[in-house]
C-alpha cells in the first residue's frame, strides 16, 4: 500500500470520528427551534457526508414531506425549504458549535494508526467536507489535531468532495504528487474524489456511505481500522 507513499490525506466524519451523535442532537435542536418534527439517526447517517449544506437542505426537505407537517392545514405558515433554510443554517451552527464533540467518540485503531502513520515518516493532512472550524474544533476535543500538518473543510475551497479540487489543493500545500498520497475515507465521496485527482485509495468498512455498500465505491483497498494500513 506504501510503495512511493510520502503523504497520507484521512477524512474526518466516519472515518476518524463517529459524529452521528453530534449530528442527531444539532439536528433536532435545529428542528425543534423551527417547530419541525425531529430527524432520527438513521436519516442523519444517510445523508452525512455531502457538507453541512447538503444535509440541513435534505433533512429540510424530508421534515416538511412529514404528514403532520403537510396536513397542519391554515394554521401553519408557508414551509419551503428555501424558506427555512437561512434560519435552519443559523440555529444549526449554534447548536453544533455548543456540542462539537460531546456526543462522538474516536473509532477504534484511529489513535494507534495515526500514530503509525507518523512514526513510518508519512507527512498527515484531515480533509473533510465539515466547515473547517467545526473540524478543527473537533480535532482538538478528541486530542487529533496534532497528528496533522494540514487541515481543510468543506468551506476551504470553491468545491468540496467528490470533486477532485480539495484533494488536489491539499496535495498541493503537502508539496505532494497526487499519485504518491494516499487518501484515507468512508465514502464513495472520498473514492470518487481520489480517482479523478489520481490519488490511491484506502476506503473504512465503518463509515458513512448514505446507505450504499462501501464495496462499490471506487477503492484500491478496504479496511476495517487505520491500524491495517500498517500491515
Amino acid at each position: 500500500m506504501f510503495r512511493g507513499i510520502t503523504a497520507v490525506i484521512v477524512d474526518l466524519d466516519g472515518t476518524m470520528v463517529d459524529t452521528l451523535g453530534d449530528f442527531e442532537v444539532a439536528l433536532n435542536r435545529t428542528m425543534a427551534d423551527l417547530g419541525l418534527p425531529g430527524v432520527d439517526r438513521a436519516a442523519v447517517e444517510r445523508t452525512v457526508g455531502k457538507g453541512s449544506e447538503h444535509l440541513i437542505r435534505s433533512l429540510l426537505a424530508e421534515q416538511l414531506r412529514r404528514p403532520e407537517v403537510i396536513g397542519c392545514g391554515q394554521a401553519c405558515p408557508a414551509l419551503s425549504v428555501d424558506a427555512l433554510y437561512e434560519r435552519a443554517w443559523g440555529q444549526y451552527q449554534h447548536h453544533y458549535r455548543s456540542i462539537n464533540g460531546q456526543f462522538a467518540d474516536v473509532f477504534p485503531g484511529v489513535f494507534d494508526g495515526l500514530q503509525g502513520l507518523r512514526t513510518a515518516g508519512l507527512r498527515l493532512a484531515c480533509l473533510t467536507n465539515k466547515p473547517l472550524a467545526f473540524a478543527q474544533g473537533l480535532l482538538q476535543a478528541k486530542g487529533l489535531e496534532e497528528f496533522f500538518e494540514k487541515v481543510f473543510g468543506g468551506d476551504s475551497f470553491e468545491r468540496k468532495k467528490p470533486d477532485p479540487m480539495p484533494l488536489l489543493k491539499t496535495c498541493e500545500a503537502l508539496g505532494t504528487l497526487p499519485g504518491q498520497t494516499l487518501m484515507v475515507g468512508d465514502s464513495q465521496n472520498d473514492g470518487i474524489a481520489a480517482r479523478a485527482a489520481g490519488c490511491p485509495v484506502a476506503l473504512v468498512t465503518y463509515g458513512y456511505n448514505h446507505g450504499d455498500p462501501i464495496a462499490a465505491a471506487p477503492h484500491d483497498r478496504l479496511i476495517g481500522s487505520l491500524t491495517e494500513l500498517l500491515s
